[in-house]
């Protein structure tokens, strides 16, 4: 079992570049806490943690299905009240209060969804926007129970150490992002929905020709996708002590959109790189407040510019070959395919 477990990873992981770079950044992640202890950068990346689930559970409902949703902060802001509520009103603990946030942002996800299943393109994108409209508007209506503009604070805390907090928001993270790729798998032996998404994605009215119920799948993903992003509000609640009306802003929908594109749509290490080097790169930037936008404005469009398809997948296609036959991950400088032999290049 274990021989049979190794050479999986030795085939699955080690073989492939991408993933190889992927296990080394988790690994000197989780190191970082022994060379450094300085609150502001386990701070900071305690959040990006948080924000690559979300940016990554966007890329599963908007990447993957192509279901366009630009009222992603909903899920996020649910989550986020759902567990502010619970903790403050009932005294609920952190690992009661996340979980059920998670679960209500899975209810507002389908709500979302069910107006919106027969629409598509812009028509679907506008409606989505409406949703945390909506929400702000019942907010800012009841203030007694919401507070209002000042929301609501006073929050538990997940741990009193910020390095405890990291560790539990990076391996909250690992496993979320994990999920969330098996689940869109097109090659996954365990679960067919990756195949089944990326067919939705490419033609939908095709997919529903050949038998497929892309109204149940679209749900799924509504929901798989809304309960991830519930979980990063939940815990971005916590770590924050308050739940306020920014976690349901347009800027932060419009974020997670940018971190993935910036990263590489339809990869689910896409939002990962796209959070990390952003996140903190704008962290940074608060040394020049005035110029702190245009910089990173600039930085976004040049990626675009000569990397279109995200700087994550540009870099993958610079180190990795698609084997045409077998269709297997092969290192860049190999002529031939590790696994059928084929040639890589066409020779």
């Amino acid at each position: 079992m274990l021989r049979r477990l190794f050479k999986d990873f030795q085939g699955d992981v080690l073989a492939i570049p991408g993933r190889l770079i992927a296990l080394i950044f988790l690994v000197l992640l989780f190191l970082i806490p022994l060379f450094t202890q300085q609150p502001y950068i386990l701070r900071t990346l305690i959040y990006a943690n948080m924000f690559v689930i979300f940016a990554v559970s966007w890329d599963f409902i908007s990447g993957y299905t192509g279901q366009i949703n630009f009222g992603h902060a909903l899920f996020f802001g649910v989550a986020a009240y759902t567990t502010a509520l619970l903790n403050t009103h009932l005294g609920w603990q952190p690992w009661a209060t996340i979980p059920i946030g998670a679960l209500g942002a899975v209810i507002a996800g389908v709500l979302m969804c069910l107006p919106a299943l027969r629409l598509r393109g812009p028509y679907l994108s506008l409606v989505t926007l409406a949703f945390p409209l909506i929400l702000l508007g019942i907010i800012f209506s009841f203030t007694d129970f919401t507070g209002g503009e000042l929301g609501i604070s006073g929050l538990d805390r997940i741990s009193e150490s910020k390095t405890v907090d990291f560790y539990i928001s990076a391996l909250v993270m690992i496993v979320s992002v994990f999920i969330m790729w098996k689940l869109t798998d097109a090659r996954s032996s365990l679960v067919r929905t990756g195949l089944i998404f990326h067919a939705i994605r490419e033609d939908e009215i095709a997919a529903r020709a050949s038998g497929i119920n892309t109204i149940r799948y679209k749900l799924l993903a509504f929901a798989v996708g809304a309960f991830f992003a519930g979980i990063a509000g939940g815990f971005y609640a916590h770590f924050m002590r308050i739940a306020g009306p920014s976690t349901l802003e347009l800027a932060l929908s419009f974020q997670a959109i940018i971190w993935t594109v910036f990263g590489g749509i339809v990869s689910i290490y896409g939002p990962f790189v796209g959070v990390y080097l952003l996140y903190p790169l704008m962290e940074f930037l608060r040394v020049v407040p005035e110029v702190r936008y245009i910089i990173f404005a600039g930085i976004v469009i040049l990626i675009l510019l000569f990397m279109p398809e995200g700087i994550a997948v540009w870099i993958r296609d610079k180190i990795e070959r698609q084997c045409p036959r077998c269709k297997l991950s092969n290192v860049a400088w190999r002529h031939t395919c590790r696994a059928c032999s084929a040639s890589l290049y066409g020779d």
